[in-house]
């Protein structure tokens, strides 16, 4: 039996453009306030010219080389080539990234995997380089809810227009995103109106021993929306390296790593709301589950914060 496409759904490639793996903006039908894009960057540079859009950009994997324009680099002291030494993979703690306001254009060079998270705005923020070192690690959740969240992007870490960005690392076997959550209304102090982009890594699991993964091992995790007042939305995806999801509206989570692969996702918000701001609100029928983390503690794994020692492979 045919199934029905989910247009909020999209497997790795199938949003290519323009030289680029992944392109999300306001082409797409019913999305108007986030972007993402996501691309293997070689030793030929990539541009992307300046404009009403504000970007961060976030080395997954490998060494960015950063050749702002001048508007770009302007008041900016670091001059206009910022190289951003990034990591061996998603999963080794958090990276340099680089904030590039509205009207900055800029290329890119690797050899690197590398995502651009992006938000249209007319509001102008000088470029900002924001070190590994500087990055917020937080560990969220306990027990089997524990997720690590690199919160380089949030509103109290960077002064950007509109962009809220983080990423977090699930371990294998825990939930993340979880209890499920919505901010599809303008509740004054209480909700925000963001659209949300997942962008997915998975890969084997940290402390597997060495030699247990065949080299045809499928990572993967799964991921689940449901919809909301706001609006229909039904997702229930295997989700694995590039694959990318939409929230427009409804509420989103869990997202599940399996037990033998730790799951990875990038999280690029904005809304129309006048306030940067993330606020949520639970699945009331979910929202007990944080009353049990204080008893359980979290999980003994996190936070990765480099790449594991011999012995330690995934």
């Amino acid at each position: 039996m045919a199934t029905t496409p989910n247009e909020w759904f999209h497997a790795r490639g199938a949003l290519a453009r323009d030289g680029w793996e992944s392109v999300v903006d306001g082409s797409l039908p019913g999305w108007a306030h986030t972007g993402i894009r996501v691309a293997d960057v070689g030793d030929e540079p990539m541009p992307l010219p300046g404009g009403d859009i504000e970007r961060i950009v976030v080395p997954l994997s490998g060494r960015v080389v950063v050749e702002l324009d001048a508007a770009a680099a302007a008041g900016f002291d670091a001059g206009a080539v910022v190289t951003l030494p990034g990591r061996a993979s998603v999963f080794d703690g958090p990276t340099d990234v680089l904030y590039v306001g509205a009207g900055g254009g800029f290329s890119l060079r690797g050899p690197a995997r590398v995502a651009i998270a992006e938000a249209p705005t007319s509001q102008r923020r000088p470029t900002r380089h924001v070190a590994a070192g500087e990055v917020p690690v937080e560990v969220r959740g306990a027990g089997r809810d524990t997720r690590q969240v690199h919160n380089f992007g949030t509103p109290g870490a960077l002064d950007a227009a509109a962009l809220i960005v983080c990423e977090v690392i699930t371990p294998g076997g825990n939930w993340s995103s979880h209890p499920a959550h919505k901010h599809d209304e303008h509740i004054a102090g209480h909700e925000s109106r963001l659209e949300e982009i997942y962008y997915f890594e998975a890969a084997p699991a940290r402390g597997l021993p060495a030699g247990t993964v065949p080299e045809t091992a499928d990572a993967f995790g799964s991921f689940v929306t449901y919809s909301s007042a706001a609006g229909e939305i039904d997702t229930h995806a295997l989700v694995r390296t590039g694959d990318i999801a939409l929230v427009p509206f409804g509420y989103h989570g869990p997202a599940m790593a399996a037990p033998e692969y730790d799951l990875y996702y990038l999280n690029v918000m904005a809304g129309p709301d006048p306030d940067r701001v993330w606020l949520i609100s639970d699945d009331p029928r979910q929202a007990w589950l944080r009353d049990t983390w204080p008893a359980q503690g979290p999980d003994p794994r996190l936070p990765y914060t480099a790449a594991p020692t011999e012995g330690d492979e995934r």
